[in-house]
């Protein structure tokens, strides 16, 4: 039996740090308004926060696989807590970007590690259930992160963003306090790369990151843009910020249900049911109002996000040597290339519209269908006669 405790704890750490990543989504209707960025400028404050986390996060990986060598997550969670929080005290353009990189550091120092100690925790039979734990505390921080972002926004004004550094500093010092230190020493040397691992291995892993890049813009996309669309349905920040929220909340549940149902029914399955089953609801609250259109709204965030730990725990079930590797590709390379995708959405919505623009995003949850329908990861039912490590 997998012990929970150390799961839970690295879950709880998830959420802190993940509680941060959607703060500039939530503010950018306001950065938008009071500096008087276009869409392009604003996008890429969550661009550029996506891309240093998809170039640093495979590295820490690929150190945490060879040398053992991880950093400690309370520095990570103090990192993104003190640059995310910052940003609504400034004022100058470089300086948000500055401190959006930085906060992407510390996203990147906390993933490959923490989710490969993870995966090395759990077994075949219950990865995807377990693994959606701890990805179901970042999505929760994620989720609430609008919410908290909305309040003080209200409440205080944009500079009221500052005091989301306290639960990031009190979080820290405890985790500094009771989780022990990293390890620092070598290990033995196995997972270093994908070499032995034979081309179909290669070429899988190399299409369930590329279908997750695909996913992650559709996600990433929807979550930067919905507060502003939202707003121009005649909606207040508070308002959209809690809609935001309670999508993501709605995610966060189906993380645990789609994990659940991949350990039956299989990884690939899952996926792309989860997949197609968001596309339609897209749709509906794309071309409605009112309360069709939020309940379609949940719906939509509920089965794309289900598919999150499913894909995480098929890589990881590729590449068994390589989990911190792997798991910087699918945290960071993934969703950071996902994260430019963002700025290509907020170019079309300065061209054809903010609706419009937004509409689009159905294409890239259809690429991701196609690219995953594709990739050599047998069916559950042709498993056995397929082998995934040779």
């Amino acid at each position: 039996m997998t012990s929970l405790r150390p799961i839970l704890v690295l879950s709880f750490a998830h959420l802190v740090t993940d509680l941060y990543t959607p703060v500039i989504p939530a503010i950018l209707p306001l950065l938008i308004l009071q500096n008087g960025y276009s869409y392009v400028m604003a996008g890429l404050f969550i661009t550029v926060f996506q891309l240093t986390s998809s170039f640093i996060q495979p590295v820490t990986g690929w150190l945490y696989d060879t040398r053992g060598t991880a950093v400690h997550v309370s520095l990570s969670i103090l990192l993104s807590a003190v640059c995310i929080s910052s940003i609504g005290l400034l004022n100058d353009y470089r300086a948000i970007l500055l401190c959006a990189a930085l906060g992407g550091l510390g996203h990147a120092l906390f993933h490959p590690a923490a989710l490969g100690t993870v995966s090395k925790l759990v077994e075949d039979q219950s990865r995807g259930r377990l693994t959606s734990y701890f990805v179901v505390g970042g999505n929760f921080g994620f989720a609430v992160g609008p919410l908290f972002a909305g309040a003080l926004v209200g409440l205080f004004g944009l500079h009221g963003i500052v005091l989301l550094v306290i639960p990031g500093v009190i979080t820290a010092a405890a985790l500094w306090m009771f989780l022990p230190q990293p390890e620092w020493a070598p290990r033995d040397g196995t997972g270093a790369g994908f070499g032995s691992k034979g081309s179909s291995v290669l070429s899988a892993v190399v299409l369930v990151v590329a279908g997750s890049a695909f996913r992650s813009w559709a996600i990433f996309g929807s979550i930067a843009f919905l507060p502003t669309l939202l707003i121009s349905r005649d909606m207040t920040l508070i308002t959209a910020n809690t809609l935001v929220s309670v999508m993501l909340l709605a995610g966060v549940f189906g993380q645990v249900v789609g994990g659940t149902l991949s350990d039956r029914y299989g990884r690939k399955e899952y996926t792309l049911f989860g997949l197609a089953a968001s596309v339609p609801f897209f749709l509906l609250f794309i071309r409605t109002t009112g309360p069709l259109s939020v309940i379609a709204l949940f719906l939509f965030g509920f089965f794309l996000w289900s598919t999150f730990s499913v894909t995480l725990a098929m890589a990881h079930e590729l590449v068994p040597g390589n989990l911190g590797l792997v798991s910087g590709l699918m945290l960071g390379l993934a969703v950071g290339t996902g994260g430019v995708g963002v700025a290509v959405t907020g170019l079309l919505a300065d061209t054809l519209g903010l609706e419009q623009g937004f509409a689009l995003l159905i294409f890239p949850v259809a690429a991701a269908f196609l690219i995953f329908l594709l990739a050599p990861y047998p069916l559950r039912s042709l498993r056995k006669q397929t082998p995934i490590n040779t």
